[in-house]
C-alpha cells in the first residue's frame, strides 16, 4: 500500500505572466512496495507538481467563485475549488530541495519546488476534470444500484415466497466483530510494521470471516519486504515476509474471492516472486471488478510497459502492439494518461516505424493534451507534421517548443 504526504507552505502564488503564476510546493513520499529508488525520486517530484497546480487551481477559482458560511454566529468566506491534481499546466520547474531519509525504517523522499502553472491550461483541465467527476460519480452510482438490485434478486430466488427469515447470531459475536474492525483501525493508523502485524493478526482470531485483517497484515509483511531490499538485505533475509503475505492474501481471497485489495496483493507478490503475467492477470482480475481502481491500473503500466519494451527492442512490433493494446485500451481517462506517458510514447514510436504515422500523432497529442510543455514530444509531433506536408501544424509545434527553450525547435523555425 502506498502512504504519501503532502505539504502545502503557506503562501500565495506570484504573477509570473498574464497567463501563468509560480507556486511554491513541497512533497514528501514514502516508498511503497517495489519502488525503485529512481521511481520514488519521479513519484515525489510528481506529487510537488500537482501540489502547485493544486494551490494554482484555488487562486485561479477565487477569480470567479466565491462561498459565504455562517456557523456559530461567525462568517466566513472561501474561496477555492477542489481538484485532483492535474501535472498538465506545469511549464517550468525548479528543484530547490530534495533529500532522503529515513521515517520509521521506511525510506522517505522529500522535495521542494518552484512550479510556473500555466492558468489558461488549468481552466481547461479544470473543466475536463469536472466532467470526469460527474461521469464517475453516475458510474459509481450506477454501481450501487445494479448491487442492490442483484442482491434483492438473489433474496427472492432463495427465500420460498411468504417465508421470512430471520438470522441470530451467536451471543457475543457482533462484539467481536466490532472489537476487531477497532483493531483493524487503528493497525492502518499505526506507522509501526510489528504493532500492525500484532493488531491485525488479534483481529483475524475474533473475526476469521472478515479479510481486512488479511489485507493490512499481508501488505505490511510486504512493506517489510520492500524495506528489507532497498538495504540491500540478502533474499533470504525478506523472502520469509512475502510469503507470509502470499499466505495471507490467498486466505483472504478464500473468505472474499471478490476483494480488490486482496486481488492487489495478491499481485505484488507475484510481482515479488517474478511471476509478471500472474501478476498482471491478478490486478486486471481487481479492476473488472473495480474499474476506478487507480493502484491496480497503475501496477499494470509497471508490468506492460517494460513488456512491450522489450518486444519492440527486438522488432517485434505487432506483439508489443499486442500488450500496450491490453494497457491503453480504446479510451484512457486524462487523469490516468500522465502515468501511461511512457507507454503512449513507445506505441507512437511503434507506429512510426510500421509507416502509420497518423496514429503515431494521435498518441503524441495524447501525451501533450496532458502535458503540454514537454519539448522533445512537441519536436518529435512537429517532425511528423511535416512529414506529413501539414506546415502549419508543425509550424505551431515548433514554436511552442522553442518558446519553451528547445534550442533544436528554434533552428527549426524560419
Amino acid at each position: 500500500m502506498v502512504t504519501v504526504s503532502l505539504i502545502a507552505l503557506c503562501s500565495l502564488p506570484t504573477q509570473a505572466t498574464a497567463s501563468e503564476t509560480t507556486v511554491v510546493a513541497e512533497a514528501q513520499y514514502f516508498m511503497a512496495d517495489g519502488d525503485t529508488l529512481a521511481q520514488a525520486e519521479d513519484t515525489v517530484l510528481q506529487r510537488a507538481k500537482r501540489k502547485a497546480v493544486e494551490e494554482a487551481g484555488m487562486y485561479l477559482e477565487s477569480t470567479f467563485l466565491d462561498v459565504e458560511k455562517s456557523a456559530g454566529g461567525k462568517s466566513v468566506q472561501t474561496s477555492s475549488l477542489e481538484i485532483r491534481t492535474i501535472a498538465a499546466a506545469v511549464t517550468k520547474t525548479e528543484i530547490l530541495e530534495s533529500r532522503r531519509s529515513f521515517d520509521n525504517d521506511r525510506p522517505s523522499f522529500y522535495v521542494r519546488i518552484r512550479a510556473v502553472v500555466n492558468l489558461e491550461h488549468l481552466q481547461d483541465a479544470i473543466r475536463r476534470r469536472h466532467s470526469e467527476q460527474q461521469m464517475a460519480e453516475n458510474f459509481r452510482r450506477l454501481q450501487k444500484e445494479n448491487s442492490e438490485l442483484k442482491a434483492q434478486l438473489r433474496g427472492l430466488k432463495a427465500a420460498p415466497a411468504g417465508v421470512r427469515t430471520l438470522t441470530i447470531e451467536p451471543p457475543g459475536q457482533t462484539r467481536h466483530k466490532e472489537q476487531a474492525q477497532e483493531l483493524v483501525d487503528r493497525a492502518i493508523a499505526t506507522l509501526n510494521f510489528q504493532q500492525k502485524i500484532e493488531l491485525a493478526s488479534r483481529a483475524a482470531v475474533l473475526d476469521p470471516h472478515d479479510a481486512d485483517p488479511l489485507v493490512v497484515r499481508g501488505q505490511t509483511y510486504l512493506k517489510l519486504a520492500s524495506t528489507a531490499y532497498s538495504n540491500n538485505a540478502k533474499l533470504s533475509d525478506y523472502s520469509k515476509y512475502v510469503d507470509n503475505a502470499r499466505m495471507d492474501f490467498d486466505r483472504a481471497l478464500i473468505i472474499d474471492p471478490k476483494n480488490t485489495w486482496a486481488l492487489l496483493g495478491q499481485g505484488d507478490v507475484k510481482t515479488w516472486l517474478q511471476r509478471h503475467d500472474d501478476a498482471a492477470r491478478s490486478y486486471e482480475e481487481a479492476l473488472v471488478l473495480d474499474p476506478l481502481f487507480d493502484i491496480a491500473r497503475h501496477r499494470l503500466s509497471t508490468i506492460y510497459t517494460p513488456q512491450a519494451h522489450k518486444l519492440a527492442a527486438a522488432k517485434r512490433w505487432e506483439p508489443a502492439l499486442a500488450v500496450l493494446q491490453k494497457l491503453l485500451g480504446e479510451h484512457v481517462p486524462d487523469s490516468w494518461v500522465f502515468d501511461h506517458k511512457a507507454a503512449y510514447l513507445l506505441r507512437s514510436d511503434i507506429y512510426k516505424k510500421l509507416n502509420q504515422p497518423a496514429r503515431a500523432i494521435d498518441d503524441l497529442s495524447v501525451v501533450l493534451r496532458v502535458e503540454p510543455a514537454d519539448t522533445q514530444v512537441l519536436l518529435t509531433r512537429a517532425k511528423l507534421y511535416r512529414a506529413q506536408l501539414q506546415g502549419h501544424l508543425a509550424k505551431n509545434d515548433f514554436d511552442r517548443a522553442c518558446m519553451l527553450g528547445s534550442k533544436e525547435a528554434c533552428r527549426e523555425l524560419p
